[in-house]
C-alpha cells in the first residue's frame, strides 16, 4: 500500500502544539487580568502569579530549546524563529510577571490603584514588547511572501488546504499579525491605565488584538493536538 510522504520524525520533533495553547492562554489571561484590575474587582494576584508561572515555564523551557537546537526540525528550520524565539520572549516575560504579582501581591491587594501600580511596573518593557510586536509582524509577511504553514495533504483537516497553501499562510499570517497589532500598542495602552477608567481607542483595540489572538491560538494549538498526531501516523515509514 502507497503510504504517500514518509518522514523521518527522528529529524523533525514537534511540540508547537503545547506552545500554541499556553500562549494562548497566557495572551487571553493577560486581557482578563487587565480587565479585572480597570473594573476594580477583587484580585487574586497569587492566583494569577500562579496561572502566569506556570504558562511562563512551558514556554520558556519549550522555546529555549527550540531556539537553541539549530535546526530545530531538519524539513522546517525556520520554526526556531517562527515559533520558538517568540514563545522564549514570552515565556520570560510572563515569568517575569508572576514572580512580580507574587512578591507584591499584599502591597497591590491594599492599593488604591492597582491597575496603575501594575501599568507603571510594566511600562519600561514597554520598548521589548513593541519591538516584539515588530518581529510578529514581519513574521507575518514572510508568512504570506514564502507561503509558510501550509499542511501537507497527509494531515487531517489541515491537508484538506494543501493544493491551496496561501490559505493557511494567510490564517497563520494574518493571527501572527493580530498579536502583533496588540503588542505594538501595548506601550501606548499602558499610559492611561487605571481601576475604574473609561477605555480608550488604544486600549480597546489592544484588548481586542490580543484576546482574539490568545482565543484562536488556543483553540488552533488544541486542535493540532488531533491533527499533527495524524500527521505522525500517516507518514511513518
Amino acid at each position: 500500500m502507497d503510504q504517500g510522504l514518509v518522514i523521518d520524525w527522528t529529524q523533525m520533533p514537534t511540540y508547537n502544539t503545547i506552545m500554541a495553547v499556553a500562549a494562548g492562554a497566557g495572551l487571553l489571561s493577560l486581557v482578563l487580568f487587565a480587565r479585572k484590575l480597570m473594573a476594580g474587582a477583587d484580585v487574586e494576584f497569587r492566583g494569577h502569579a500562579v496561572n502566569f508561572g506556570v504558562l511562563g515555564l512551558i514556554l520558556t523551557v519549550t522555546g529555549t530549546h527550540m531556539t537553541l537546537t539549530w535546526p530545530f526540525a531538519a524539513y522546517f528550520p525556520f520554526d526556531n524563529i517562527i515559533f520558538g524565539e517568540p514563545s522564549l520572549a514570552f515565556g520570560v516575560l510572563l515569568l517575569a510577571s508572576s514572580f512580580v504579582l507574587w512578591r507584591r501581591a499584599s502591597v497591590l491587594e491594599e492599593s488604591k490603584d492597582a491597575a496603575r501600580a501594575v501599568a507603571r511596573t510594566a511600562e519600561p518593557l514597554g520598548v521589548l514588547i513593541f519591538g516584539l510586536g515588530l518581529a510578529l509582524i514581519a513574521i507575518a509577511f514572510a508568512g504570506v511572501i514564502f507561503q509558510l504553514f501550509a499542511a501537507p495533504p497527509e494531515e487531517p483537516i489541515s491537508g484538506a488546504f494543501a493544493e491551496w497553501p496561501w490559505v493557511e499562510a494567510i490564517f497563520m499570517s494574518g493571527l501572527f499579525a493580530l498579536v502583533g497589532l496588540g503588542a505594538l500598542l501595548f506601550p501606548f495602552a499602558t499610559r492611561s491605565f487605571a481601576v475604574r477608567s473609561t477605555p480608550t481607542k488604544v486600549q480597546w483595540v489592544t484588548g481586542v488584538a490580543l484576546a482574539l489572538g490568545g482565543i484562536v491560538f488556543l483553540l488552533f494549538g488544541a486542535l493540532n493536538f488531533f491533527t499533527h498526531i495524524g500527521l505522525i501516523v500517516n507518514t511513518m515509514g
